[in-house]
């Protein structure tokens, strides 16, 4: 557990407040804990986000709104329908954090004379060999470790995550011990912040000129022929198998996007699977660690199990993957983050796995 020494000014925390179950139980656990509690709303998309300000006044607590919904769209939102244009599947959360959410509360606590800054990630924080590493929150169904990987050391070490030793249940029950009745049996937050229902509807609502510029293209068998029309390349994810409207007389698919050619590929369940993975984009906390950690594995995509595997770093800076067990549905754009039991050890990007056949050839024997 990583445990701060304090002095009185560096009592003052600033939180990250959106006025949901788990900011509000940070503030008033932070509260009870002797902090000087400020709140920071980031307003990124929507209406005013006016339940945190009402929140926070009745807790007592001074709170901000920062307006960050330009900046927000030409980036975090611009990334997203982009990812899925190059036939890529993003997630969201991972660019937030570091781009976004962490950096304005950084910028923030700056300004305010705060030391410290909160959120209500279902995660924790331990310091080892001068390193702060993220780990695993104690609720299995709520951690968020997997989002929090592009995270700097600076960052992280003016981080406090007061929810990582507790499950959401138990988060409930003392928001209802504390008054919070109403507040404790709220339903989950979105999890994409700026999509309600089906990502591809946003995708048409945001880039009217998605289906003229890309429009309908070819499903695709691995030897290239033609099974059917498709409706554009990116309303398609890797390893989707639903809302494909092709009737092949047997389940497909999705197995890969070639946004060049407007193709998606499809095939059976076994075409999925595989034994090795190309990464790159990384984020490690210190690589001869990560090389050698006999016990290291990979989780593919949020909430999947993490795959026993092996790395080694290519000369072209990418990392090439093995996995001990097979996996399945490697969706470039997702993250890999690596673990060590619970503890996070970094993160990349999956990349393109386009050329691996010869890269396994040249790299198996030393995994």
């Amino acid at each position: 557990m990583y445990i701060r020494e304090m002095n009185k000014a560096e009592k003052r925390v600033l939180v990250g407040m959106s006025g949901g179950i788990d900011s509000t139980a940070t503030c008033l656990m932070l509260q009870e804990q002797g902090y000087e509690v400020i709140g920071l709303t980031m307003w990124v998309w929507g209406e005013e986000p006016l339940e945190a300000r009402q929140l926070a006044q009745n807790m007592g607590i001074e709170h901000y709104v920062a307006d960050e919904r330009i900046p927000f769209k030409e980036t975090i939102v611009r990334n997203f329908i982009d990812e899925y244009k190059q036939g890529r599947t993003p997630n969201p959360c991972v660019m937030c954090n570091p781009l976004f959410k962490f950096r304005v509360l950084a910028e923030w606590a700056d300004k305010l004379n705060c030391a410290y800054i909160a959120t209500g990630h279902y995660s924790r924080l331990e310091e080892r060999n001068g390193h702060i590493y993220i780990v695993a929150g104690d609720d299995d169904k709520k951690d968020q470790s997997y989002f929090l990987w592009q995270l700097g050391q600076d960052v992280l070490r003016r981080c406090i995550f007061p929810l990582g030793d507790y499950t959401k249940i138990k988060v409930r029950e003392y928001l209802a011990e504390k008054g919070y009745e109403a507040k404790s049996k709220e339903g989950e937050s979105m999890e994409v912040c700026f999509i309600q229902g089906d990502y591809r509807d946003f995708l048409r609502e945001q880039c009217p000129e998605l289906d003229t510029e890309i429009g309908p293209g070819w499903f695709v068998s691995s030897e290239g022929v033609k099974l059917g029309q498709h409706k554009g390349a990116p309303y398609y994810t890797i390893g989707q198998r639903k809302g494909l409207e092709i009737a092949l007389g047997k389940p497909a698919y999705v197995l890969k996007i070639n946004p060049q050619k407007n193709t998606v590929m499809l095939g059976d369940a076994e075409q999925l699977q595989t034994e090795y993975m190309l990464a790159e984009r990384d984020r490690i906390v210190d690589e001869q660690e990560l090389l050698a950690c006999e016990s290291l594995a990979v989780r593919i995509r949020y909430r999947s199990r993490p795959i026993p595997c092996r790395v080694k770093r290519l000369e072209d800076g990418r990392l090439f993957v093995h996995f001990r067990e097979i996996a399945s549905a490697v969706a470039p754009g997702q993250s890999a983050v690596f673990y060590d039991g619970r503890r996070v050890l970094g993160g990349a990007f999956i990349a393109s796995q386009r050329g691996i056949g010869l890269v396994i050839i040249e790299n198996k024997d030393e995994l």
